[in-house]
């Protein structure tokens, strides 16, 4: 596939955002082909440059984090909190297709970037703001990080299940499922936009997003009906030698048969207390002391993936990230594409998580190296600034280019 097959090309998204959740939707717009802008802070630029891990010895903004979420998009070092970077904004609006925020609700006002001030200088621009509770409610002015997410969106209630207290999770689910949604949403209102000539403004919710995540409980509890949260019926994780797996017998009608042919079981089949789903549901920890028990007769996990997988059972071992990555399907998926690096040489990122036309979707170029990397070329070409503007600029420090 060449560049200029991917869908995107021709489209250009001023990138507003930091940290997760609005770098991971332009990051995937990107590896579809849109060129995208960053705008970051001078000097320090997008705070996960200076996450973990650091690249670079005795620097500290090269955090393998930053790198992988924010490759192929060029750095433009603008301070947005001074009239003359607000002016820039409004003139890389008026040229580009899509403007994606993620600051707190009322800030981009503040900052005169905001969807109204911006429709008014490119009245077809796409907007989307994304925000840990909304752009509206009670709500909308809480700081939100995933973690806070988990928290009140009754997930981390749900996960914990037989453990004593909830706990933290590593799953930024709420950052990234609000990336995808946001991407969606945006490469929707793309459509509307070649067939009506009319812009879009998308308000991204990442406690919404999560809500929406779930499976059950919602569902149920919105219709009279109790949580379905851990012990998961049908879902087992179970320590087997040195290793731990994990198995499941619901999602599907067949699953629970086959299970009891696999363990010699049939009998179970009749037993009154799992004879339908819903009591399998209801005498969960009965019917998991019953199957970890089989599980525990097997020597060692990859003995009973063997027998479960011949079976037709969904399972899998606990794998650690250093044995995901060493896995043959992902590199057979070219999961883990390499970037250049100019003083590490080579830095692995994570592919976008589909494959179009037979291939994988990698970015097109690393990460900015430095803040504001791309600025002069960006304020030059595409927007048309003298060297003297460009020079003056920087003088005064409403730009920053290295």
């Amino acid at each position: 596939m060449t560049p200029d097959d991917l869908p995107l090309v021709g489209v250009t998204i001023l990138d507003l955002t930091r940290v997760l959740a609005g770098p991971y939707c332009t990051r995937l717009l990107g590896d579809l082909g849109a060129r995208v802008i960053k705008i970051e802070r001078p000097g320090e630029g997008d705070e996960m440059r200076r996450n973990y891990l650091q690249l670079e010895p005795r620097r500290d903004d090269q955090s393998s984090y930053f790198a992988r979420v924010n490759a192929g998009k060029e750095s433009v070092g603008v301070d947005m909190s001074r009239p003359e970077g607000q002016v820039i904004i409004r003139d890389l609006a008026k040229v580009v297709d899509v403007v994606v925020e993620n600051f707190m609700p009322g800030v981009v006002t503040k900052l005169r970037c905001d969807y109204e001030t911006l429709r008014a200088v490119k009245p077809d621009i796409v907007y989307c703001s994304i925000s840990g509770f909304g752009q509206t409610g009670p709500w909308r002015s809480r700081p939100a990080f995933a973690h806070i997410i988990n928290a009140v969106s009754g997930l981390m209630h749900l996960e914990q299940g037989d453990e004593p207290a909830p706990r933290a999770s590593n799953l930024q689910a709420a950052d990234v499922l609000a990336a995808t949604h946001a991407a969606t949403g945006i490469l929707s209102a793309l459509i509307r936009k070649s067939r009506t000539g009319k812009g879009a403004y998308f308000d991204v919710s990442m406690l919404e997003a999560l809500i929406a995540a779930d499976s059950v409980t919602y569902a149920a509890v919105l219709n009279g009906g109790e949580e379905y949260g851990n012990p998961r019926p049908g879902m087992i994780v179970a320590p087997i030698g040195d290793r731990y797996l994990a198995m499941q017998f619901t999602g599907s009608p067949q699953l629970w048969p086959r299970l009891l042919a696999v363990m010699g079981r049939l009998e179970l089949g009749r037993d009154s207390r799992f004879d339908t789903s819903e009591k399998r549901r209801v005498n969960w920890r009965e019917l998991r002391h019953v199957v970890e028990s089989w599980l525990a007769t097997f020597p060692t996990a990859e003995d009973a993936l063997r027998v479960l997988s011949d079976a037709r059972i969904p399972c899998a071992p606990v794998l650690r990230p250093a044995e995901v990555i060493a896995e043959p399907h992902l590199e057979a998926r070219e999961f883990f594409p390499t970037m250049p690096h100019p003083a590490r040489g080579a830095v692995r990122v994570t592919a976008s998580p589909y494959h179009l036309d037979g291939d994988a979707l990698h970015p097109r170029a690393p990460a900015a190296y430095r803040v504001g990397e791309h600025t002069r070329a960006v304020l030059g070409d595409l927007l048309g600034y003298s060297l003297e503007r460009i020079a003056d600029l920087l003088r005064a420090g409403v730009i920053d280019a290295p």
